[in-house]
């Protein structure tokens, strides 16, 4: 089979296809043929040594697939099942990949209602989505929710969720993502360059840190709860929200079953649409690469094979 690796940290240069030997699945396990890549902000980082998640490289990115189940060492699934997931997360996966095994508890049935190419792009945005929303935040119908960076990956799946949970949901983004981000279900828009947020909220899902995860406490209800997708190492940010009476959490995203399930069920009853920005094909990797890096994106981008 083919897989996208690089064997030094660098630019989108160095990531480069090779041919390897297919994954053989163990027990529990399924081997996917990949039809779809979910691509994420994360990997870019990766590939550039900016932490050493995987380790030195050589490495094989990637998490978040989509595809046909060929062989089966699960009850689960059997041959010819289309599924999707983000298998081992944060461990490495090898998703970069024209084949991928897999635990069966980390893949679900594909949903008719998505493409390979719209479930691919879904499984960490809406996992980190998921678990910040109903398993930390455990928001309910007539909570108020702030969702930051609402017109990328994470938070245009944020926006969808809260309002199937029946929530008031106000969304920030830049400006030019005003009608995408209405066109999702936002009660509120806020264009972040132009001014602050204001107002009370019971839940806020931050998924830019910096400023804006700081500015958040100010509009957050006595007992309310900041989630954070992306300054949850924050010890002296987490140390004030608690000196006001504000709850706050990390959220590090992990493979789960009954969550993907979920996702998948409110995209089959039409609550749920995956936006993809621009899909690549597999030889194409360091320009997708490029894209992410450039930032600003509404949506995903996902890597065809």
């Amino acid at each position: 089979m083919r897989v996208i690796t690089q064997h030094t940290y660098g630019g989108p240069e160095v990531l480069t296809i090779v041919d390897a030997p297919e994954p053989r699945p163990r027990p529990t396990e399924v081997l996917v043929r990949v039809a779809a890549i979910g691509l994420n902000p994360l990997e870019p980082r990766l590939r550039a040594g900016e932490f050493p998640l995987l380790g030195r490289p050589p490495f094989v990115l990637g998490w978040d697939v989509s595809g046909v189940v060929v062989e089966s060492q699960t009850w689960r699934f059997r041959p010819g099942d289309e599924v999707f997931g983000m298998p081992l997360f944060p461990r490495a996966a090898g998703g970069y990949a024209e084949f991928v095994a897999a635990p069966a508890l980390h893949l679900t049935r594909k949903p008719a209602a998505l493409s390979h190419i719209e479930a691919a792009a879904l499984p960490i945005a809406g996992l980190t989505a998921w678990q910040g929303l109903v398993d930390l935040a455990g928001i309910s119908a007539g909570d108020r929710v702030l969702v930051h960076g609402g017109g990328g990956g994470v938070g245009h799946v944020a926006i969808q969720l809260a309002k199937s949970l029946g929530a008031h949901v106000i969304a920030t983004a830049s400006a030019s993502k005003r009608e995408f981000v209405l066109g999702l279900g936002a009660d509120e828009f806020v264009d972040y360059a132009a001014g602050g947020f204001t107002g009370e909220v019971d839940v806020v899902l931050d998924t830019l840190g910096g400023e804006v995860a700081a500015r958040s406490l100010d509009v957050l209800r006595p007992g309310g709860h900041l989630v954070t997708a992306v300054a949850d190492e924050d010890v002296e940010l987490a140390a004030r929200f608690a000196a006001a009476g504000r709850r706050f959490s990390g959220i590090g995203v992990d493979p789960d079953p009954v969550a993907l399930r979920g996702l998948a069920g409110l995209a089959e009853e039409g609550k749920l649409r995956v936006h993809v920005q621009e899909t690549f094909p597999f030889e194409r990797i360091a320009d997708a690469h490029r894209l992410i890096e450039r930032g600003h994106l509404r949506g995903k981008v996902v890597l065809t094979v």
